[in-house]
């Protein structure tokens, strides 16, 4: 039977289809870029990477806020996702619906560093900081959420 079906795409399906493979090409990455640092130095990716899995001597408890902004946020995700969707095919470019999605993956990153229930500071850390608030001290952690477009490799 190939060949039955002989038919034309319009040029909005054409559009459509080429934005979805331009979407299928490409994967999203959203946290903290290498090469930002605190003042003093310190990598903002590392201090993330302490925060999320604590570190081994215990200093710091494992405060996973990356993970629980999708863990948290399931329904948010899935409504997001459905209206990046219906973006596309209403006409919306591939960078368009990338880019919101990068977009709203960092603010609920950064919502979840903000609002997340976490294990309390440390008495000593309260002192020195001034606040019991795990994961804001200069925001500078929340600042440095980002999200960028990459071609896929191979190995994804």
């Amino acid at each position: 039977m190939a060949g039955r079906w002989q038919f034309k795409w319009t040029p909005e399906g054409k559009a459509f289809a080429q934005a979805l493979d331009e979407i299928a090409s490409k994967k999203i990455k959203v946290g903290f870029l290498e090469g930002e640092t605190e003042q003093d130095g310190t990598s903002i990716a590392d201090i993330a990477a302490w925060n999320e899995l604590g570190t081994e001597d215990g200093r710091i408890p494992s405060r996973p806020f990356m993970r629980q902004s999708v863990e948290n946020h399931r329904p948010e995700i899935n409504r997001h996702m459905l209206a990046e969707g219906n973006k596309l095919a209403a006409g919306a470019s591939a960078k368009e619906v990338l880019s919101g999605i990068g977009d709203f993956f960092v603010r609920n990153l950064q919502k979840e560093i903000r609002n997340g229930d976490f294990v309390p500071n440390a008495p000593s850390t309260v002192a020195a900081k001034g606040s019991d608030r795990p994961l804001i001290d200069t925001g500078r952690m929340r600042q440095s959420v980002h999200f960028q477009i990459d071609e896929k490799d191979g190995d994804h």
